[in-house]
């Protein structure tokens, strides 16, 4: 099965190389650095690298602390960053300019997944969330590099469609070293799909092991006084289709506070252009981060379309909404509203973060919509109550403090693994 695998991968090299090309029309990055994607490039051999995988902003936000700890710790341990998006390489290069080496994600071709590690010469391999490649597993038990899956997450229906795949993500996922399972639940489904029980840990979810700043309030309180004395509420990271939804739940609040602010940030950089075209064409004036205007009391939208500064803003509001809810994406993390004490809103698609998103629920610290409707009304109820906005802000707070710790169990875990890689 995984050599049927392989050759469909081989014929569909023009395919991803148009793809690239696709992309890099409305994100140039994707334009460069290609080779690389292809397991070629020319930084010296590193020898006995850990190497860790995060996809994109999310997963490197996530391991930043990890990332921190390893270079404080193991100063002498080379560290390999790969992602697969240009955002997520941006965001590697800006936290860590210097002391880590950053590649491209290899495709999983076999030749691409041997000439990385001919390059890199990993004594382990950590991915971050659910990364399934099966030659690339297979390839690194066959050269004794082992394999650790961190925040590892599987809901029902991943389940199923890799289940579907039989043979072939059987023996993918009986190739991992060690899984750190999220929940209970998620450990019961990695080893239904082939990992060894023994093999996985229930760790927790590292993302509630977050990293505010020292500095975050008082940069939050400069913005927020640019924004002026009025109610405001935060979209972040909103997909396409979503702007839409939101942007008319936007008009219904205006209905009642007339000065209302929507800060309005996409998910995605290359989209930033086409969202604020939409905020026009629906008849809302907008004022850009990039262009540094302020938000006067006559601009009811205010785009962030700048990268690295959604946790400011976030800081900066009174009630969040995260996207990638309203329409069947899987949800983001609603952690770091929490973990600022902001009141969340997200909607009825949270299939990625299941777990959290009901704890959240749980705990009343926010509010789960199922329609512009509701949102809209949620969103005029919190600025109507600065103590309902705050107790929801405190339990999210203490939720956050109360679950922190996976990343020190992870921590463990990789430490266990790297002297039996040596």
């Amino acid at each position: 099965m995984r050599l049927l695998y392989t050759l469909l991968l081989y014929l569909s090299i023009p395919v991803l190389l148009l793809r690239l090309l696709w992309r890099s029309i409305k994100a140039p990055a994707y334009r460069r650095r290609w080779l690389e994607r292809f397991g070629r490039f020319d930084t010296p051999i590193v020898e006995g690298s850990l190497w860790i995988h995060a996809v994109s902003v999310g997963e490197v936000q996530a391991v930043e602390l990890l990332i921190r700890r390893l270079l404080d710790r193991h100063p002498e341990l080379p560290l390999v960053i790969t992602t697969t998006t240009p955002t997520g390489s941006e965001r590697v290069r800006k936290l860590f300019p210097e002391s880590v080496l950053h590649v491209y994600f290899p495709y999983d071709i076999p030749a691409a997944i041997n000439g990385f590690l001919k390059r890199v010469r990993p004594r382990l391999l950590v991915m971050i969330e659910t990364e399934i490649w099966p030659n690339l597993l297979a390839l690194c038990k066959q050269k004794g590099v082992p394999t650790l899956l961190a925040n590892g997450r599987m809901s029902e229906g991943s389940a199923r469609g890799y289940t579907r795949l039989g043979s072939l993500s059987r023996n993918a996922f009986a190739d991992i070293s060690v899984v750190a399972a999220q929940t209970q639940a998620d450990a019961n489904r990695f080893v239904a799909l082939g990992v060894a029980p023994d093999s996985v840990q229930v760790t927790g979810s590292i993302k509630f092991d977050i990293r505010l700043p020292a500095s975050l309030f008082e940069q939050a309180a400069v913005v927020r006084r640019s924004w002026g004395d009025r109610p405001v509420w935060l979209a972040a990271s909103t997909h396409e289709g979503e702007e839409e939804l939101v942007l008319a739940a936007h008009k219904k609040v205006l209905g009642t506070y007339p000065n209302a602010l929507l800060v309005l940030v996409p998910r995605h950089p290359e989209r930033f252009e086409r969202v604020a075209a939409l905020c026009r064409k629906v008849g809302f004036k907008l004022a850009k981060r990039s262009q540094e205007r302020l938000a006067s009391q006559d601009i009811p939208v205010f785009l962030g379309d700048t990268m690295g500064e959604l946790t400011l803003f976030i800081g900066a509001a009174d009630v969040a909404f995260v996207g990638g809810s309203l329409v069947p994406v899987g949800g983001h993390n609603i952690l770091e509203p929490a973990a600022l004490g902001v009141p969340i809103l997200f909607g009825p698609h949270m299939f990625n973060f299941s777990l959290i998103s009901q704890m959240v629920l749980n705990n009343g610290a926010g509010f789960q919509v199922e329609s512009i409707g509701q949102l809209a009304a949620r969103v005029t109820d919190w600025f109507g109550d600065a103590s309902m906005r705050a107790e929801a802000g405190e339990r999210g707070r203490r939720l956050v403090a109360e679950n922190r710790g996976a990343m020190e169990r992870l921590y463990a875990l990789i430490e266990k693994q790297l002297p039996s890689a040596t």
